[in-house]
């Protein structure tokens, strides 16, 4: 029987491509006290260096991982455990340590990461992990895709069955945008969650897709339970137009990765292969055609053409409107345009990227706002 006073700290799986990550530091040294929810070491992928949070409270008794090093993901690399609990019998579950039956990943490896959807709209990739609970959907923001939710998809999937999907124009969904609207996306949204057999759900939407989610929700009341907006366009008329201008226009690595810095409190986030990703998306035919339409369409003369707000207060859906406090695209100042019809929570220290920076904070207030409904 597995000692409870015991618990393992285990390379994390953060979306659905990642096998490994390499420690660059540990934030909690052995011997401190870990609450849950405490920064417990960084972590590097292929995608984005961030923050582990500690899921269990306890002594740091052991710290196992090397800074510099590459683990495989659920590989033990730190053990809690209460102050009375004998060296011995850390030593031991150290040594008897097995990656628990059902989390060795090959249930997941045998499942493809991705799928794609023929729908109204053409093909659209998705993805979807949970197999029980309420129906969340994931829909990412101008110029991004579904691995946006690199840091969400599986922790909401731990009580619910979450989609995630690249709009038109989009990832690896066609590039072909037939109505650049909010009315169009929204309509290509409800054809995804037709062909894929996707009743009413909980809708999160980060910068535009939030205003996706808001359109769907107006025009579509019976397939929306609930509202989660982070960073969410819609919500007033400003945006920085800039940003909409150098991703589009940015060709090469120099000046595109500039523009991403500005998604994120930290610039340092953003790293080589996260600007290689986005560089070879925006070469793709006919993404800069998609985008310049949506772009010429929602953004139209530097400011937001689809302001939803008063409509959306007055539909009277549950919502949750999440913001980082430094965000540089939308002002975080939006978040209260809802008024009491939401719960507006403003997260410091983070950008328009807040559900990646501030991953463990986002993914809790979504869990406790969908979960409420």
């Amino acid at each position: 029987m597995q000692n409870e006073r015991i618990k393992p700290v285990v390379m994390p799986k953060w979306g659905l491509s990642m096998a490994e990550g390499k420690i660059t530091g540990w934030l909690k040294q052995p011997g401190s006290t870990v609450n849950v929810g405490d920064d417990l070491l960084e972590v590097e992928t292929d995608k984005i260096t961030n923050v582990v949070e500690a899921g269990d409270s306890g002594t740091l008794r052991r710290v196992l991982a090397e800074p510099g090093t590459v683990y495989p993901v659920k590989a033990l690399i730190a053990v809690l455990a209460d102050p009375d609990v004998p060296d011995a019998e850390v030593d031991a579950f150290v040594a008897g340590y097995a990656v628990p039956k059902g989390d060795d990943g090959a249930e997941a490896e045998a499942a493809p990461r991705y799928l794609f959807a023929d729908t109204p709209a053409g093909t659209l990739r998705y993805a979807r992990r949970g197999e029980s609970g309420p129906t969340v959907v994931l829909v990412h923001g101008f110029g991004g895709d579904l691995d946006n939710w690199l840091f969400t998809i599986d922790a909401l999937a731990e009580g619910a069955t979450v989609y995630a999907l690249d709009l038109p124009g989009h990832g690896q969904s066609t590039k072909a945008v037939a109505d650049p609207t909010l009315a169009g996306l929204s309509a290509a949204l409800r054809g995804f969650m037709d062909t894929v057999g996707i009743g009413p759900a909980h809708l999160v939407g980060h910068s535009m897709g939030g205003a996706v989610s808001m359109r769907t929700a107006l025009d579509a009341p019976d397939r929306v339970a609930s509202l989660s907006l982070i960073a969410s366009a819609g919500l007033g008329p400003e945006i920085n137009h800039a940003y909409i201008q150098g991703f589009i226009a940015a060709t090469g690595r120099r000046d595109l990765k500039p523009v991403l810095e500005t998604l994120f409190a930290d610039p340092g986030l953003v790293s080589r292969q996260m600007t290689e990703d986005v560089l070879k998306y925006k070469r793709l035919d006919g993404v800069d055609g998609a985008l310049r339409a949506l772009s010429g369409t929602l953004f139209d003369g530097g400011a937001q053409a689809g302001v939803l707000h008063e409509a959306v207060a007055a539909a009277g859906k549950p919502t949750l409107v999440v913001w980082g406090g430094q965000d540089r695209i939308i002002p975080a100042a939006h978040a209260t345009a809802l008024g009491a019809n939401a719960r507006a929570e403003v997260i410091p220290n983070a950008g328009h990227m807040v559900q990646m920076e501030a991953a463990g904070t986002v993914n809790a207030l979504l869990k406790e706002h969908i979960g409420g409904r």
